[in-house]
């Protein structure tokens, strides 16, 4: 970046750190700082009757107030801020101290990360502060942060855009620190659902992200080239077909929290670049696993919430067993008057027409009847509801009903109108599933991007026998949205697809302001 790119206050900042090195300052120092309080414990901890406890803290200035002598600053650590009292004759040894005069007062900025070491105490106006006797520079910020600025008595939130947030979710984090609450809460949900499996000893694993053939959901892949070995490979699309593979190796549970990625569209609810965590049990069907899934999603929602309930938008959702269950066919007849049980391809386009919903010819009956159904039903069911028995056209991995061959042991768990999770009983007929692989490949030809590819040796290890399985898949970004009442994935998710940012110079930067 040329001087001419500069903005003004990045151009006051380099200057800044030249000074800096002119007085042998290191403004990023390589030593270690001993962090010994940080902010939310020391505030909490503080007693008016003991002893000034000693501490060493660390973080960003936020904020400062210059009054001569004496002056505050407000520290921002990962827990929350501290005031810091900063007076020249504690960390001076002259009335022209360069230590305060020129390096507090003049060099150091909001920003800036620092190192403080003193003793807590709380000042006349009643706040608790952190008395500074001594101030170090730990790393020196060049551009300005997007602060909270002032107008006309008001406040208002200089970085609020979305689309700059996600793009620089380290800034989002700096400025607006409840945000950085959303991914605690995130990672407390997804240790509840990790500690529920291991309780019952299943075992985590974890399997190929590139693959030869990209198996196990109907979607398009991203497609790449190994320049060893000379072939194509895909990023992985879902990791069912794996799981499988070891429970016919001779796990009876296994479970894996996968990054999945997929070509598709990106909307408030879909990145190309997810997290699904998928678990497989043996001697299971899915009767069984609608049960533990509910206790499954319950803990999850307590252990975020404290509590079984959630609010997503202004609804109140209650994730407390039993969830709703209903029959898909019987679902699409309430909600479309259309009985689809015995329809043809045929029939079921001319239906979908009927109902203005867009088809192609390269949809065959699953795809028809899936739009159908996400088009009339899906916003229906708000409050945690199972969709279950589909037909078999749906379901290429799923194994037959045991009392209809029409249909197939599946269920799909939805909340506030939106799928959360699908579960199967498992096919285990490596006959039935060649068949089903070779009717996926026929819709491939007709056009089908999403239609899945044939996978030999998936087939072969069902040949050596799989046991009675049923398995799960969750959508662990869409149950976070749910669970932290967040509008859209790019809030739960650290760092979501965006498109190429337009370069400008100083696009995005704010000046400083002495609030924050």
């Amino acid at each position: 970046m040329s001087v001419a790119e500069l903005s003004e206050q990045e151009i006051i900042r380099r200057n800044s750190l030249a000074e800096l090195e002119k007085l042998g300052i290191e403004a990023y120092p390589a030593a270690e700082f001993p962090v010994t309080g940080r902010a939310a414990e020391i505030k909490a901890e503080f007693d008016d009757a003991a002893p000034l406890r000693k501490v060493a803290v660390a973080g960003r200035m936020m904020s400062r107030r210059i009054m001569g002598k004496a002056s505050f600053f407000e520290l921002q650590d990962a827990t929350g801020r501290i005031q810091v009292y900063v007076s020249r004759d504690d960390i001076s040894t002259d009335e022209n101290s360069t230590a305060y005069n020129v390096v507090f007062k003049k060099l150091m900025d909001i920003g800036d990360v620092v190192g403080v070491k003193g003793e807590v105490f709380r000042t006349q106006t009643g706040e608790i502060s952190v008395h500074a006797r001594e101030l170090v520079m730990l790393s020196k910020s060049l551009r300005p942060l997007p602060v909270v600025k002032e107008k006309d008595g008001k406040t208002f939130d200089a970085f609020t855009d979305p689309e700059q947030r996600y793009r620089q979710r380290y800034l989002d984090l700096i400025v607006n620190p409840q945000v950085r609450e959303v991914f605690v809460q995130r990672t407390r949900m997804i240790n509840a659902i990790r500690e529920f499996f291991n309780s019952r000893g299943y075992v985590e694993v974890e399997t190929p992200v590139l693959q030869a053939i990209p198996g196990g959901a109907a979607a398009r892949p991203f497609a790449t080239h190994h320049n060893a070995l000379d072939i194509p490979l895909y990023l992985r699309i879902a990791n069912e077909l794996y799981l499988k593979r070891l429970i016919v190796g001779g796990f009876e549970g296994v479970y894996e929290f996968s990054r999945n990625f997929r070509n598709e569209g990106m909307d408030r609810t879909h990145n190309p670049e997810f997290t699904c965590m998928e678990i497989y049990v043996a001697y299971k069907d899915y009767r069984w696993m609608m049960e533990f899934t509910e206790e499954m999603v319950s803990r999850a929602a307590i252990a975020v919430n404290g509590t079984t309930k959630a609010v997503i938008g202004e609804r109140e959702i209650d994730f407390k067993p039993p969830f709703q269950r209903v029959r898909m066919t019987d679902a699409i007849l309430e909600h479309t008057g259309y009985n689809i049980e015995k329809m043809t391809e045929e029939e079921l386009r001319k239906a979908c027409i009927e109902l203005g919903i867009p088809v192609d010819k390269t949809m065959g009956k699953g795809k028809l009847i899936d739009e159908l159904f996400g088009a009339k039903c899906e916003s229906h069911y708000i409050q945690p509801t199972f969709i279950y028995d589909y037909p078999t056209e749906m379901s290429p991995l799923t194994k037959k009903h045991r009392s209809n061959p029409e249909l197939t042991e599946r269920f799909e768990l939805f909340v506030n109108g939106k799928e959360v999770a699908n579960a199967y009983s498992e096919l285990n007929d490596p006959i039935d599933q060649l068949d089903r692989f070779q009717q996926q490949a026929k819709l491939q030809e007709r056009g089908d991007d999403e239609a899945m590819y044939i996978d030999y040796d998936f087939v072969r290890a069902l040949e050596y026998g799989m046991p009675p399985t049923s398995g799960l898949g969750i959508g662990i970004d869409r149950l976070a949205m749910f669970l932290t009442n967040s509008p859209s994935i790019q809030d739960v998710l650290l760092f979501p697809q965006m498109r190429p940012e337009k370069k400008s110079g100083g696009e995005g930067d704010e000046e400083a302001t002495e609030n924050a």
